[in-house]
């Protein structure tokens, strides 16, 4: 049986952002940590080793495999930050547009630091994707 790798844990959020080696990208995941919080209403919480993941929702997929994830979140990786958003959302294309210098992969948006990205619409971002998430996987009552 598959267990999931990525859980939410203990882990001190403050203590993960100041190990970060680089100076530039401790201070943007400080920004960053602020903006999600904000944007998201949920209070950062590590997921696995590495990420800073906002709220929770529990998902089932249709071959039965299902478990727990934050809404978003990023993770001030060495190469790149990655902010982590909602599978699937074909109603993103429009925001990311407008975004700044980015790449993206299925799940992850990579940035090199915050100055190259529209924080307004990062936040327009990250609501959408909760609404998105939260539509696919209502909050279990």
């Amino acid at each position: 049986m598959y267990e999931q790798k990525t859980k939410e844990t203990d882990a001190d959020v403050i203590e993960f952002i100041e190990s970060v080696d680089h100076p530039k990208k401790r201070q943007d995941a400080y920004k960053l940590l602020e903006l999600f919080e904000k944007a998201s209403g949920h209070s950062a919480k590590m997921w696995g080793p590495s990420i800073i993941g906002f709220g929770s929702y529990h998902y089932v997929y249709k071959t039965g495999h299902e478990g727990d994830a934050p809404l978003v979140g990023f993770s001030p990786r060495k190469a790149k930050i990655s902010l982590y958003f909602a599978t699937g959302d074909e109603n993103r294309g429009p925001l990311l547009e407008k975004f700044g210098k980015h790449t993206s992969g299925k799940a992850c948006i990579y940035i090199n630091k915050t100055e190259d990205i529209d924080l307004d619409v990062l936040q327009q971002l990250i609501q959408q994707s909760i609404s998105f998430l939260q539509s696919l996987y209502p909050p279990l009552k």
